[in-house]
Parts: structure tokens; C-alpha cells; sequence
């Protein structure tokens, strides 16, 4: 079975673009050049796997609510399958790298192999491990898994749609809360509250799905809140503006104070928001983000995800060469070889491994609805 290509929405691979520039500036930041390379912004990157997590919530939420909306419904079998054929091949190449190549890992300790197997890294990760960054795929298979399982849930229970707002609401109280107590009991005061605040917070299931659960309260107000769907989409500029302001406001508080109890426990919502109103302009037909083209963005939205495995420790091997020549890590001498390697390993796992599995999953488990957007899926 074939289908005919998709036709993208071009405000969707700008938002992604955009993450992964943010991500990939962060990181340059942290593991490269250990100084502001990009200024605020680059310390501000890490921003860009919360703008990922909206869109995924957004896109698989869309498709859940839409298939279970559908005369056909919605089957968990053939919707796994595609995730799984989706994120695992890029995944286990990359994984395999860093367990085969010591060189790949460099003086970091690579995890043990079940956790990275089982999607349960990210907890209680120690900072500074090889992959760490893999942190964030767990947190999304952990929500591909839980998500489908809560909708049917919701389905079979056939009670008002008051009761799943009821529980996204709750699930976000819920991490906040959550985000405080760890806080107060072992970042607060703590000689090595920053460790404590990434292993226990940051990289933590239970304290990161704000963003998520906003993409799919977006997806749920599409598929069931369609006359509230319109009149928003009806103003896509002004959430735009709206949204970009929110982000703005998130940026400078947690440039402020971002190991703060405040901003853990209300920035990551505060993202949340934020994130959403531009999935709204970029999914609004007349809004500017919906309609603006930028060159080079729909390249960079596919190869984001074979980007985000694979750039870090190609910057980091890439230069500890050019810096033996003298050159400082934060020079354009570094900076951009970094960047063209980086989309190269970017590209060539996109066409080597990501393509040819997309393709097989297309022709063993064919979409049955929403493709159109499934297509963008950022994992």
C-alpha cells in the first residue's frame, strides 16, 4: 500500500527547528566550549526538549483522540508498532556506538545497557554519564506507553469530557507538587544542590511531563472542543504574539533563578502555556507562523530527531582535535565544523537507518488517520 506524500505545516517545522537549535546551543555550551558560545540564549537552550515534549503531546495526542473519534477507532497495536519502528532503530545505532566505542563515551561512564533498554535511564540519573541526553526519549516512550492505555481508559468509562480536563489539570498539580517536595527535602540547603536538582527533578518522569500533558489538553480541545478550536485558530497572530511574549517572560524568570523553588515548581507550566499558544499559531491557516517558509527548516525538522542522538558527542570527539591545534573551542574555527558535522551525522542517520525503517513501517503497519501530522512527529 502506498500513500502520497504529506503535505507539511510549515509553522510545525519551524517550532521544531527551533528546538533543536536551542538544544544544540545548550549543549555546545555545557559539553564544548564551557562558556556562554551563544549568550543567553544558548543558556537558555535546554528549553528546546520542553518545546519537543510539546509538540509530542500535540501530535500523538491528535492522533489518539482522532482515530478514537473515527468509525474505525483507535488500535494500540498498529499505533506501537509505528512508535516503535519510528524511535528504536535511530536509537539502538546511536546506543550501540557509545557500548562498542569507548572513544564515543570518552571518560564519562556509560549506564548499564537494560536501563537505555528499558526506557528507565532518566531515573535517578547521575549527571555527566555518556547518553545522558537519552533522558529525554525515556520520558517520551514512557508517555507513548501511558497515553494510549489512559485514553481508552477515559473511552470505556464514557463519563463527560470535564473529567479528562479534570485530570490533566490534576496531573499537573500533581507534578508540581511533587517538583516542590523534592525541592524542599533534598535541593533546599543541599551542598550539591545542583546534582541533587537534575537527578531527582530534572531528569525525573514524575517532574517533566508539563509539556506533554499541554499538547495533549491542545490535541483534546482540537478533536472534542471544535467550535473553541475555531475561533482561537481564527486568531493565530495574536497567539503568536501572545505566546512568544509568555516564552519571553520564562526565559528571564528562569535566567533569574532557574535552580529556584518558583521556577521549579511553576516555570515548567509557565513553558507549558507558553509552548502551546505557538502550536496554536503555527497550526492557525492565516497566522504568520503558519504560513512562513523558511528555507532549510522542513530539512532540519527531519533530521531533528537523528540530530538530537548524535550531535553532542560528535561536537565534543570534533573538538578535542581542532583544539590540539590551538584553536579556542568557543572560535568559529570550532563552532562551525561543529555545526556542519553535526547535520552530517544528523543526515546520514536519517537516511542510513531512520528512512528505510519509516518506509518498511509504512508499507507493515500502514497510518490509518492523522497522517498529514503524524508525518512530523519529532520522535
Amino acid at each position: 500500500m502506498t500513500h502520497p506524500p504529506s503535505p507539511r505545516i510549515h509553522g510545525l517545522d519551524t517550532l521544531r527547528a527551533l528546538a533543536i537549535a536551542l538544544v544544540f546551543m545548550n549543549h555546545y555550551m555545557l559539553f564544548v566550549s564551557g562558556t556562554p558560545t551563544f549568550g543567553w540564549i544558548g543558556e537558555l537552550g535546554w528549553t528546546g526538549v520542553d518545546l519537543f515534549f510539546a509538540l509530542s503531546g500535540y501530535l500523538i495526542g491528535n492522533q489518539i483522540f482522532a482515530a478514537l473519534r473515527s468509525p474505525q477507532g483507535f488500535a494500540p497495536g498498529p499505533f506501537y508498532a509505528r512508535r516503535l519502528l519510528r524511535t528504536l532503530p535511530n536509537f539502538y545505532v546511536v546506543l550501540a556506538i557509545y557500548a562498542l566505542w569507548p572513544a564515543m563515551r570518552g571518560d564519562s561512564v556509560l549506564p548499564p545497557l537494560w536501563q537505555f533498554l528499558t526506557f528507565t535511564q532518566n531515573l535517578g540519573l547521575n549527571p555527566g554519564t555518556a547518553f545522558s541526553h537519552a533522558w529525554s526519549l525515556c520520558v517520551e516512550e514512557q508517555f507513548y506507553l501511558l497515553l494510549p492505555a489512559v485514553a481508552l481508559g477515559f473511552a470505556a468509562w464514557r463519563r463527560s469530557l470535564a473529567w479528562a480536563w479534570a485530570a490533566i489539570a490534576g496531573c499537573v498539580l500533581g507534578g508540581m507538587l511533587v517538583r516542590g517536595y523534592l525541592w524542599t527535602h533534598y535541593v533546599d540547603g543541599n551542598a550539591r544542590s545542583t546534582y541533587q536538582f537534575y537527578k531527582l527533578i530534572y531528569y525525573s518522569s514524575l517532574c517533566r511531563f508539563d509539556e506533554l500533558l499541554a499538547g495533549v489538553a491542545l490535541a483534546l480541545l482540537k478533536n472534542y472542543h471544535r467550535g473553541l478550536w475555531t475561533r482561537l485558530t481564527a486568531h493565530g497572530n495574536s497567539m503568536l504574539l501572545a505566546g512568544a511574549g509568555l516564552l519571553g517572560l520564562a526565559w528571564k524568570l528562569f535566567f533569574d533563578d532557574h535552580y529556584g523553588w518558583a521556577m521549579t515548581v511553576f516555570g515548567y507550566p509557565l513553558l507549558g502555556l507558553a509552548f502551546v499558544l505557538l502550536l496554536l499559531a503555527a497550526l492557525s491557516p492565516g497566522a504568520v507562523l503558519n504560513r512562513l517558509r523558511i528555507p532549510g527548516a522542513a530539512s532540519l525538522a527531519l533530521w531533528s530527531y537523528a540530530i538530537y542522538l548524535s550531535h553532542k558527542q560528535v561536537c565534543v570527539l570534533l573538538a578535542q582535535q581542532l583544539v590540539q591545534q590551538g584553536v579556542r573551542p568557543d572560535d568559529w574555527q570550532v563552532l562551525l565544523p561543529s555545526i556542519i558535522a553535526s547535520l552530517l551525522a544528523g543526515w546520514l542517520l536519517f537516511r542510513l537507518v531512520e528512512t528505510p525503517f519509516m518506509l518498511l513501517r509504512d508499507r507493515w503497519v500502514p497510518a490509518r488517520s492523522g497522517r498529514s501530522q503524524m508525518a512530523q512527529a519529532p520522535l
